[in-house]
């Protein structure tokens, strides 16, 4: 008796749990709900305020808008080869040959031949230069060949440029000094200013072919001027007032000879020491009766074009 009592309590207590447990699960089920909307809002709100930040960001940084544009959207392969950086050796060949180019399609006459020289002497001078100023070869051949072209376009010796580029800055085109001057041939840009403006302004001074070209004009015209490669030089390395040039003269002179050397296929050493600041210019009359290198109006036509 007292058994089926019990088997007839135990569904009634089943029966009064089952509420109790419905409602358990219906609590869990919305605080689920609560937190996956919480989660929601939180997430919108993230990514509001990100938005918010990227538009800021890109108010006042309009060319990182460009860049991600550019990220995302990438030009098709024909426009992306149609603005592709040319190469060095390009770029600076590009303003001697726009220069030269009326010159080009002339015949050669003999003034011109002995400026230009041979593509051998080229090389000799290319070779023997890269080796004493420790420049790798394809950018001293670069430096050497806008020398040359600019020299024929002139009318200057270009190993007299190259030699004053090799005192100068040692061929470091991006040479700059205390005062001011800049570059291959160490051009005092603020005062030479108007040369520059045809090539872009004076920003251009640290550009290898304007450097050059502006540099051999300078030289061209002080030694024009001052009638000879010593008076000329002298101005050049702004010593024009004072009594000596403290030896510049001399050492562009004793390069120029080197070159001249190397230029004729002699075996010129590339570790001859440059000659000291203070050594004194040589004078005339020394100069002429030792057979050296021009330094008077009177032996000039030893350096071509003057």
């Amino acid at each position: 008796m007292t058994h089926r009592s019990t088997e007839a309590a135990l569904p009634a207590s089943t029966v009064a749990g089952q509420p109790a447990l419905a409602r358990l699960r219906a609590r869990a089920t919305a605080i689920s709900a609560r937190g996956v909307l919480a989660t929601a809002q939180h997430t919108l709100t993230v990514f509001g305020i990100s938005a918010l930040a990227l538009i800021t960001l890109l108010m006042f940084r309009p060319d990182l808008g460009k860049q991600m544009t550019h990220s995302l959207f990438p030009l098709p392969m024909a426009e992306a080869q149609a603005v592709e950086a040319p190469a060095l050796s390009a770029l600076m060949a590009a303003p001697a040959a726009v220069q030269t180019a009326a010159v080009k399609t002339a015949p050669l006459s003999k003034e011109e031949k002995a400026l230009l020289g041979t593509k051998k002497q080229q090389q000799w001078v290319t070779d023997w230069l890269s080796k004493r100023y420790r420049v790798a070869n394809d950018a001293t051949n670069m430096l050497v060949s806008t020398a040359y072209l600019t020299a024929r376009e002139i009318k200057l010796d270009p190993l007299l440029i190259l030699a004053v580029m090799a005192i100068e800055s040692g061929l470091n085109p991006f040479a700059e000094s205390p005062v001011g001057a800049q570059g291959l041939m160490q051009v005092m840009s603020k005062i030479h200013h108007e040369r520059f403006q045809e090539m872009g302004g004076v920003q251009a001074a640290l550009n290898p072919v304007a450097n050059i070209r502006v540099g051999s004009l300078i030289l061209k015209d002080y030694v024009t001027r001052g009638g000879s490669v010593e008076a000329g030089l002298k101005t050049y390395v702004g010593a024009a007032n004072f009594a000596t040039d403290s030896g510049y003269g001399s050492r562009v002179l004793a390069e120029y000879r080197r070159l001249k050397q190397v230029s004729t296929g002699q075996n010129v050493p590339t570790r001859t020491p440059v000659m000291a600041a203070n050594t004194p210019a040589p004078n005339k009359t020394v100069a002429q009766e030792s057979g050296s290198l021009t330094i008077n109006v009177a032996s000039s036509n030893e350096i071509a074009g003057l």
